[in-house]
């Protein structure tokens, strides 16, 4: 096996490779998104803790 024919994938090239390109974009989409979303929760519960700190003082 070649890697021209490896890369034919039999003829079905067309589906297996869109196939693995929209799975990596949907995993960093995923891996992007998970990441944005701890940074806004932290940054609120910073926000959260500066507020009650401010309300006892």
């Amino acid at each position: 096996m070649d890697l021209q024919t490896f890369f034919e994938m039999g003829g079905y090239a067309g589906y297996v490779w869109t196939s693995y390109g929209l799975t990596a974009l949907i995993l960093l989409w995923n891996w992007w998104a998970a990441r944005r979303f701890e940074a806004e929760a932290q940054l609120a519960a910073r926000r959260r803790n500066e507020l009650a700190l401010e309300r006892t003082a």
